[in-house]
């Protein structure tokens, strides 16, 4: 089971967060917030939102990478998947964030 970690940046300490699959590597990145309430309404977001594959918008880089960006209803961005060198694997991405959307929190702050 993956997890989502919440951390303060160290650059300009706004909160963000990341969901994590269970082997640890990072499937979703969210925004920088504010403050640790934001941020963590970013997270419910996800688990609200992450389980419905039409709110995933897929993307190609203009150095020809794979992407996504997990969309709420409203059409904001909640997260943003790293870069992928093949279609298949940013959909297995997508499948991921669906299928750990529901993990834990653990909170690093």
């Amino acid at each position: 089971m993956g997890k989502f970690e919440v951390y303060q940046s160290e650059k300009n300490q706004e909160y963000r967060f990341r969901l994590l699959a269970g082997n640890g590597q990072n499937i979703l990145s969210s925004e920088g917030y504010k403050t640790k309430s934001a941020c963590l309404n970013g997270v419910e977001s996800v688990k609200k939102n992450g389980t419905d594959a039409a709110n995933f918008e897929k993307s190609t880089t203009p150095t020809g990478m794979f992407r996504f960006n997990l969309k709420a209803k409203n059409g904001q961005v909640i997260g943003t998947s790293q870069n992928y060198k093949s279609e298949s694997s940013r959909d297995n991405g997508i499948n991921s964030v669906m299928n750990n959307a529901d993990s834990d929190v653990a909170d690093l702050t």
